[in-house]
């Protein structure tokens, strides 16, 4: 029977030959992640179920990263509670303030996800790892109770899109004008409970960092997952970065997809979620007026990775930050902070007027380190532009590039440097 790349993962994790959209299957787990806000949940939804202990310290991943360092008594009380449970049931894969950094930039660097694994976090963007040609998604804190104590999860096998993607983008355009571009084309409920698997010649001319991007936002698509074949850049990533082996599945070549779309990345054009949803999507040459800002964010676990942090800083090396304008920049992990710093990057930002966080979440849910006040506009790299995300329900997020938030942070309204 033909199957999906995603099908073949998950029939071999349930131990079936063969498994078929709709299908409910049990399948065995490789990791089980959560963080600071969602790991006490399920902690105390084990101790509610009298399950004591984990079925596997080396397949639990924890990483406090939306409130780190605690902002307040309660996120305080929060990390204690992951911390405790980490040392009782010693952890192996626990990061604490100073190793810690954004969950979904953090666990590939550190080789924690490779090719063919079955991963749940209890975090909406998990859906990230589908970079390495992993299945992984998110799931709800109970999922990920029953998850670290019996090592397995129900699934419901999900049926897919084709996204063939040819070409090659231009200079400034990357990975997120993309999948901004396809959730504008099918909506933040286009691909609802189904598998985006993206194929194609013009896959070799995106970047690692670019395809984490794609996969980090099949969510806001609707998407179970997103998911990308494993070539030679994803092998040299996964070797340089984990020590783990890995397996690689491929899509049969009848396997059945509910649609087909083809999108030539030449073609593509520096593209801005509008608010108050992913789907309200311009290209920068439909944008005729003028549109003020008060802030620009560049990181979080869509856009904080050392390329995306490189751009930025090309953009704006040299320039001075737009008079009232707030720039905030926050490298992905340590390990990219570090690098930053190494190739200058840090100082770049900083002398040009904004301001380096150490990794967090921190303003990409109105956590803290960024939040708006009534009626503020935001460019932001991250992935939600809800009603009332990153602040006060009259204020206003436009998610774009690194690019086109950097160039933004010097104009003072929305811009690209092309």
């Amino acid at each position: 029977m033909s199957m999906t790349m995603t099908q073949k993962i998950l029939a071999a994790h349930a131990g079936l030959d063969s498994v078929v959209a709709g299908q409910l299957i049990e399948a065995d787990l490789d990791l089980v992640l959560g963080n600071d806000i969602t790991s006490p949940v399920a902690i105390k939804e084990m101790e509610k179920m009298n399950l004591n202990s984990v079925f596997d310290k080396d397949k639990i991943a924890l990483v406090p990263d939306h409130f780190v360092p605690n902002k307040d008594i309660k996120s305080a009380e929060h990390c204690k509670c992951v911390r405790e449970f980490a040392v009782k049931n010693n952890i192996t894969n626990y990061f604490e303030v100073g190793r810690m950094g954004i969950e979904h930039a953090l666990l590939p660097e550190q080789g924690l996800t490779v090719a063919g694994d079955v991963i749940i976090g209890a975090d909406s963007h998990t859906c990230t790892y589908g970079a390495l040609g992993a299945f992984s998604t998110g799931v709800g804190s109970t999922d990920m109770a029953a998850g670290m104590a019996t090592g397995k999860a129900w699934f419901k096998v999900p049926s897919a899109i084709k996204f063939n993607i040819v070409g090659k983008p231009s200079k400034f355009v990357s990975g997120k004008d993309l999948i901004l571009h396809i959730i504008g084309m099918i909506g933040v409920d286009g691909a609802l409970y189904r598998s985006m698997e993206f194929v194609g010649e013009g896959i070799k001319n995106l970047s690692m960092d670019d395809r984490f991007t794609v996969a980090n936002m099949a969510i806001e698509a609707g998407a179970k997952n997103g998911i990308f074949p494993v070539d030679d850049l994803a092998i040299a990533y996964m070797k340089e970065h984990s020590k783990r082996d890995f397996k690689i599945y491929e899509a049969d070549p009848d396997a059945e997809y509910d649609e087909e779309y083809t999108i030539d990345l030449s073609t593509l054009r520096p593209t801005i979620a509008f608010p108050h949803l992913p789907e309200n999507t311009k290209t920068i040459d439909e944008i005729k007026e003028e549109i003020k800002i008060d802030q620009v964010v560049i990181g979080s676990c869509t856009n904080g990775r050392i390329d995306d942090l490189r751009t930025a800083a090309e953009v704006i090396k040299g320039r001075q930050v737009a008079d009232k304008m707030r720039l905030i920049v926050i490298p992905a992990t340590q390990s990219i902070y570090l690098q930053a710093m190494e190739e200058g990057l840090i100082r770049t930002f900083i002398e040009a007027g904004g301001v380096v966080s150490t990794p967090t979440c921190g303003p990409c849910l109105g956590g803290y380190m960024g939040v708006l006040a009534k009626g503020e506009r935001c460019v932001s790299t991250t992935n939600r532009n809800f009603v009332g995300r990153m602040g006060d329900v009259t204020s206003e997020i436009y998610l774009a590039s690194p690019a086109v938030a950097a160039e933004s942070a010097i104009k003072g309204y929305i811009a690209s440097p092309v």
